[in-house]
Order: C-alpha cells, then sequence, then structure tokens
C-alpha cells in the first residue's frame, strides 16, 4: 500500500520533491499547497493531484504524511500543527534559524510520538553513502582528517539573502550535516573565517559569501569547509578524506561521465548546474528511506536532533567568524 503525501510548497525545492515522490511506486502525492495559488495549480496540474488548503490537509484521511517545503519561518509552527495532527513529517532543512526555537519544536514532536525526518539530502548521494561505507567496512583505516568543498555557482538574489539566516545556517549547514556523517565524532570545537568577496551587497545585507571553517572532534579529527557563492565552472560539490591506512575521494559529478582526448588536450563535459540536478539521485534516495520508517519501522535519519547539531554548529561558525576566535560546543 503507497505512502500517500501532502506537499507544502510549490517553489524549486517542493518542485524537486514531487518528483522524487511521484518518481516512487510506493508513494502517492495526493495534494498540494503553496500560497501562490498558480504555483499549486501547476504543481498539481503537473502532477495529477489537488490543491488544498492546509485545513484540508490537517484534517484529510488520505494524507499519511506531508513535505514541508516553505520558508524557513515557518518550518517549526508546520511540523508542530502536524505532529499534533499525527502525520508523519519530513521537512527541509532547517527547521528554523533559532535554537531555542528548534528545541522547543522538537518537544513537540516527542510529546506526540510523530514521526520526523529533516532534509540532508546529501547523505543518500549514492557516492558519498559509498564512501561512508568503505570507512566503516575500514578501507582507510582511522578516519583523520576530512576535507568538503561546497561551491555554488552564482549567488542567490538579495530577498533571499535577507530571509535565509546567512552562508553558515543557509549553505554551510548542510556540510556542517555531512562533516558529522562522515567524522563518525562529534565536533567540540570550530574556527570560521568569512569574507565578502563575490558581490558587496551581500556584505551590506550582513551576509558573508566566501566562508572556510575547521571543525575538531574531542579525539583530535578534522574536518576543513570551504564554502563560496561562485564557482564560475558550475556546482563544485567534493570530498576527502584521509585515514590511517589511505585515502577516499567523491568527485564532482558531471551530466555526462566522458571524457575526449585529441590534439586540444583531455576535456570533459561540464558540471552540473545546480543542486537540482547535480543530487536527484540523493533526493529520491531520500524520500525512499522515509517511507521504508513508515512502512517497515526502519530508523529515520537525519533526525531532529540531525537539524539541531548542525544549527548549532552554523550558530557557532557565524560567531567565530565575527569574532574571530575559535568557538568550543558544550
Amino acid at each position: 500500500m503507497s505512502v500517500c503525501f501532502a506537499l507544502l510548497g510549490a517553489g524549486r525545492i517542493g518542485k524537486v520533491h514531487a518528483k522524487a515522490i511521484t518518481g516512487n511506486n510506493d508513494a502517492k502525492l495526493v495534494a498540494v499547497m503553496d500560497a501562490f495559488e498558480q504555483a499549486a495549480s501547476e504543481l498539481a496540474a503537473a502532477y495529477d493531484c489537488e490543491v488544498r488548503t492546509l485545513d484540508e490537509i490537517e484534517a484529510a484521511s488520505d494524507v499519511d504524511a506531508v513535505v514541508i517545503c516553505t520558508p524557513t519561518d515557518t518550518h517549526a509552527d508546520l511540523i508542530e500543527r502536524f505532529a499534533r495532527a499525527g502525520k508523519a513529517i519530513f521537512c527541509e532543512k532547517p527547521v528554523d534559524l533559532s535554537i531555542d526555537r528548534v528545541r522547543e519544536c522538537l518537544d513537540t514532536v516527542r510529546e506526540t510520538g510523530a514521526k520526523l525526518m529533516v532534509g540532508f539530502n546529501r547523505r543518500f548521494d549514492p557516492s558519498f553513502q559509498a564512501v561512508r561505507a568503505a570507512i566503516d567496512e575500514g578501507r582507510i583505516g582511522d578516519v583523520e582528517q576530512v576535507v568538503l568543498t561546497s561551491r555554488d555557482p552564482g549567488p542567490p538574489p538579495a530577498e533571499y539573502i535577507i530571509k535565509s539566516g546567512g552562508i553558515f545556517r543557509d549553505m554551510t549547514i548542510h556540510d556542517f550535516d555531512m562533516a558529522r556523517f562522515l567524522l563518525g565524532e562529534e565536533i567540540i570545537s570550530v574556527t570560521a573565517t568569512a569574507s565578502v568577496l563575490v558581490d558587496k551587497e551581500i556584505g551590506e545585507l550582513g551576509d558573508f559569501d566566501t566562508a572556510s571553517i575547521l571543525l575538531v572532534t574531542a579525539s583530535g579529527r578534522q574536518c576543513v569547509i570551504t564554502n563560496s557563492r561562485r564557482a564560475t565552472y558550475g556546482y563544485d560539490q567534493r570530498i576527502e578524506i584521509h585515514g590511517s591506512k589511505g585515502m577516499l575521494a567523491a568527485e564532482n559529478q558531471r551530466p555526462l561521465m566522458i571524457e575526449i582526448a585529441n590534439e586540444q588536450g583531455y576535456q570533459r563535459p561540464p558540471l552540473h548546474d545546480f543542486f537540482m540536478t547535480r543530487y536527484v539521485e540523493a533526493y529520491a534516495a531520500e524520500i525512499t528511506s522515509f517511507i521504508a520508517a513508515l512502512r517497515d519501522g526502519a530508523e529515520i535519519t537525519p533526525t531532529g536532533e540531525d537539524g539541531l547539531k548542525a544549527l548549532i554548529l552554523a550558530d557557532a561558525a557565524l560567531k567565530s567568524a565575527t569574532e574571530k576566535r575559535i568557538v568550543e560546543i558544550g
């Protein structure tokens, strides 16, 4: 029997999740809601489902789970609302921009016994999962250093920057989750430096567009993260893990994984242009994992606690960058 979904939010990431849901034989998209009626109507028409209000989705007997893709400042309220309504919940990161609000929201999730998954899709990328599996198999011995490179093709518009919570909570938060996923230990200190090198308007809005972060665990394992809002060559997503017995790497993905060699040298196709195409498989696997948890009682991961811990690291990085010091994580 299929798990029936309602999609809250018909924007860019909502469309990605609609594709993932409808591409799964164990799932059915029955309803979509968006504050902009035209966006909801167009997505509903594309996937042959209904446009419904929040009240209708909350009361619906044919909705087992909701996927929250609305603006960040609505996430916590919607999680609480649908937890009390007895729906399973998948929510895009972050749960909220306030650590206290996230904790309050997770209290409600625990009290209601609701199932909640937070959308850190990169954990489900086939290459990154293969890296994690190789670590678990001891292929490179003990992890000592992790290097995460994450650079966007270009900066988002000013109206997005204003509401995003800043580069650490919006962009680097994915890398903080991946650092925890790959290091295998909790992080105890954060050192960050950040600049405005891409677009001075981003600085005028109180944010950064270029950042480097050093994370350290209790045993001394290290993770270095580099972020930029500009990569002229495409969407740059790479991982390297150095261990006591060797090294693991996951290189950039391209729409076509070919290489041409001729008198002009070696040539390869360009990188993916952004996350919508780079992480298609990851988004599909993410929804598959959520469905398995609902149908078979499998463990839900990433959890709300994973979302909280990534946000704590993001806030620590912001403090480190602005105060120019190491920030310890309690």
